[in-house]
């Protein structure tokens, strides 16, 4: 299982230990901070990119990506990628805040320049990031905390 923008790796000690996983972040001082969270589980760091990922076509059959796609530069380019590594019939868990096409939020929009420098995005429209992955299905699309600013969205691979 591919964990993309794993980070200092707080995910690691709630995941199932059945599974073996792939903690893949750009900053290799972040995958030193996440060995220690991963002692529960079978954990393999990987120093990469999210938005150009070091794996071969159809490596995963599950992927997640928990507070990444407001993150990186240019979530459509990571999310495909993962479509990318992802087998057909595989399952893609992401967890981060999204707006809605359509949506105002007018106090998002305002603090966006600031924070997206700083920390993280708060414009990103996963319908539109959603586009550069045609072979995805969003098959549960839930709000989440905060009144909705996050979602929990579950998507498939086309065969």
């Amino acid at each position: 299982m591919l964990l993309a923008g794993v980070g200092t790796g707080l995910d690691l000690p709630h995941l199932p230990v059945q599974h073996s996983y792939i903690g893949l972040d750009l900053n290799r001082a972040m995958l030193r901070r996440a060995l220690p969270r991963a002692k529960s589980v079978d954990f393999a760091p990987v120093q990469g990119d999210a938005q150009r990922l070091p794996f071969a076509d159809a490596s995963f059959d599950m992927a997640i990506l928990h507070l990444i796609l407001a993150v990186v530069p240019e979530p459509a380019h990571c999310l495909a990628e993962v479509a990318r590594v992802l087998r057909p019939g595989g399952q893609l868990l992401i967890f981060d805040k999204f707006l809605y096409r359509g949506q105002t939020a007018l106090l998002r929009r305002l603090a966006n320049p600031l924070l997206r420098r700083v920390a993280t995005r708060l414009d990103v429209v996963f319908e539109d990031v959603l586009g550069a992955a045609p072979s995805l299905r969003v098959l549960h699309d839930q709000p989440a905390l905060a009144g909705g600013w996050f979602r929990t969205i579950r998507l498939s691979k086309s065969a």
